[in-house]
């Protein structure tokens, strides 16, 4: 009985039919070049030009000892004339193949010159089988046993020779020996009949064995081209800031390297510049890490803007960029790139959850070969003229010039001076006193650091704190001061306290904190009587680190105070998560307050501010008597300068107690 398969057909004919097709076409396409994988196609040209010489090489040796057998057996129109018309097609194309075996391999050729190698091979094989087969009808039982043995190592030799070429293999391997067996077969010799079933046999298993090694080469060319681009992507991602898609600081300084070893050959100047954000971290800790990442996706869109072909931008961590500009010749041009570059980032940067952020930059250049001709030495300079921008100009553009130079071995020499320094014997402490001017009573001393070292005479804190900061020395500098003042703070009357500096190494580090406290109370002195000033651009480093800080600090009873206040960024945004109980102005809204109405404005606010905060406000810098009464009248309290002392050696700050005892108790007797 019939049934309809669905198909419009009827019976189980037309699916036989079908099944046939495929199975014919799965054989047509054996012998096919596979030209949808050119991964494949470079392997298979890659390995033929290892292998085909020798091909050829197998072929004229066997050949050759062929027709000597047969020299004088049989005619030399059979021995000698096919085989050198074969032998000088297989040697021109043997000087090709060796030709062509160092040059690259040519892709769009490629596909063309696999087919013609499987058509030659298919000519090539049925033309030594024909010869060998008009051999075989001379010769004794010797010289025809030599014509199969030559047709059968030679098949098998030249097939494995263009294994990772299937179709050209199994071309081989079928023109060879399903005729010659044919007629070998045909022979009233049953041992010519028998070799040729196991030539066939041999055949057969040979076919097996190309078809299964090609599979597996073209699954290990799949898996190499896949471990290729794994390792391609795993050296992008190595050399790639994930969060800006810009090279990172392994791959800048690999640039850099490069740039440095042609400059080295060429000659021509190139420009390092490394760019800093200003602002950007209190904008990362006010708004979260976030905006900070979109801040820093912006930048790096901006920096691209201005530097564009011309050079190499680069983040190299955190909020600092590298640039490599190759061409950027002269101080003007310079200039020219780093305005661009400020302007660029001054524009406001909208957030990701709305409002904007406004940032700026500082930016340190040096340029080869001025500053230096190697790599390191170049970003070193330009790491010195983006300090100095910071420190002195922030939010410019400095090049690296002969004065950075001079200062650099200056501070080296300070540097090293600090590094062999007896800091117990060479370190000292001047104390300016903190007044209440209400009482006129000194409640507290600053204790200012000062250094003279007999290699380089008197050195200034301005210029020491950094480089010791720098250096990793300002622990322990910190550590033989400390202990310094809170022995001169025993001496004096309980109701005066020691005010002391923290650097910003003490601030990021617990370990520094835990020292800190250990010491006070090593010392006998009250926790109470102690306060540790911290500056706000310290403090903007890390706040999360700085809080958790200065929190251990406040859980022993030591004070807080802020130092340098109003000179930072964003303070309003983070004082308030601080554990602070003092605010101290700075100095620079002071010197002109009496003249200038704006300074007046920012003291009376900081003022309020410390007032509704229940903080106590410190000013700092007090030159004058003007300058006393006019803050005074403000609302300020607490004051510093030297307008009431200069600072003082620990001596002089117990004569002074004891002359400021005697015009109190004169004060109060008078009154009396």
């Amino acid at each position: 009985m019939l049934f309809d398969r669905g198909d419009g057909l009827v019976g189980g004919r037309p699916e036989r039919g079908g099944r046939a097709v495929r199975r014919m076409q799965t054989i047509v396409d054996l012998f096919r070049v596979d030209s949808s994988n050119p991964d494949l196609m470079r392997a298979q040209m890659r390995a033929l030009h290892n292998q085909v010489p020798l091909l050829y090489a197998i072929l004229g040796i066997n050949s050759t000892a062929v027709a000597v057998t047969y020299l004088g057996v049989a005619p030399d129109r059979i021995t000698l004339y096919p085989l050198g018309a074969l032998l000088t097609v297989c040697g021109l194309r043997l000087a090709l193949w060796l030709r062509r075996r160092h040059l690259p391999i040519d892709e769009e050729r490629t596909p063309a010159k696999l087919r013609t190698t499987v058509a030659l091979a298919g000519i090539l094989a049925a033309g030594f089988m024909s010869w060998g087969v008009a051999l075989m009808q001379y010769g004794d039982a010797y010289a025809q046993a030599h014509v199969l043995l030559y047709v059968s190592t030679t098949m098998i030799a030249c097939a494995f020779c263009l294994a990772h070429l299937r179709a050209a293999a199994l071309l081989v391997t079928a023109i060879v020996v399903i005729p010659f067996c044919l007629h070998v077969g045909n022979t009233d010799n049953h041992v010519m009949r028998a070799i040729a079933l196991n030539l066939l046999i041999v055949g057969g298993a040979l076919a097996f064995v190309l078809v299964t090694y090609h599979r597996d080469f073209t699954r290990l060319i799949g898996q190499q081209v896949e471990l290729e681009r794994l390792s391609r992507e795993n050296l992008r991602l190595a050399n790639l800031d994930t969060l800006t898609g810009l090279p990172n600081r392994r791959s800048f300084f690999a640039s850099l390297d490069e740039a440095a070893a042609e400059a080295e050959g060429s000659g021509e100047p190139f420009v390092v510049g490394l760019v800093d954000l200003d602002g950007f971290k209190p904008v990362n800790d006010a708004h979260g890490h976030g905006a900070g990442d979109a801040v820093l996706q912006e930048t790096a869109r901006r920096l691209l803007g201005v530097v564009g072909e011309a050079g190499v931008v680069a983040r190299l961590g955190g909020d600092e960029f590298g640039l490599i500009l190759r061409s950027v010749n002269g101080a003007a041009a310079i200039e020219r790139v780093g305005t661009a570059i400020r302007t660029a980032l001054a524009a406001p940067f909208r957030l990701p959850h709305g409002g904007s952020a406004q940032i700026g930059a500082s930016i340190g250049f040096a340029t080869r070969p001025e500053a230096g001709r190697k790599a390191a030495l170049l970003v070193e300079r330009a790491d010195y003229a983006l300090y100095y921008a910071k420190a002195h100009h922030r939010g410019t553009a400095v090049l690296f010039s002969v004065e950075h130079e001079t200062q650099l071995r200056s501070q080296s020499v300070i540097e090293q001076a600090l590094r062999h320094a007896d800091l117990s014997q060479e370190m000292a402490l001047v104390y300016q006193p903190i007044v209440d001017v209400r009482t006129g009573r000194t409640v507290a001393f600053e204790a200012l650091a000062r250094w003279t070292s007999p290699d380089v005479g008197p050195v200034s804190p301005a210029v020491f704190v950094p480089i010791a900061e720098r250096s990793g020395l300002i622990t322990r500098i910190t550590e033989v001061l400390l202990g310094q003042a809170l022995a001169a703070a025993k001496a004096w009357p309980d109701r005066v306290a020691l005010s002391f500096n923290l650097s910003m190494a003490d601030v990021a580090s617990p370990q520094a904190a835990a020292g800190i406290v250990a010491a006070i109370r090593a010392s006998g002195l009250a926790p109470g009587r102690v306060i540790l000033e911290a500056t706000e651009t310290a403090l903007i480093q890390d706040v999360a680190q700085a809080q958790r800080v200065l929190e251990t600090l406040k859980a022993n009873g030591i004070a807080i105070a802020l130092d340098d206040f109003g000179t930072g960024y964003s303070s309003l945004s983070y004082v308030h998560r601080l554990p602070i109980d003092k605010l101290k102005i700075d100095r620079s809204f002071t010197s002109e307050i009496t003249t200038d109405r704006a300074c007046r404005d920012i003291v009376t606010s900081i003022v309020a501010l410390a007032r509704n905060l229940t903080l106590d406000c410190v000013v700092e810098g007090i030159e004058t008597p003007e300058q006393a009464r006019l803050l005074e009248s403000l609302g300020c309290v607490l004051m510093q300068g030297y307008h009431f002392h200069r600072p003082m050696g620990f001596s002089d700050t117990l004569r002074y107690l004891d002359a400021e005892a005697v015009r109190s108790i004169r004060a109060v007797q008078a009154v009396a």
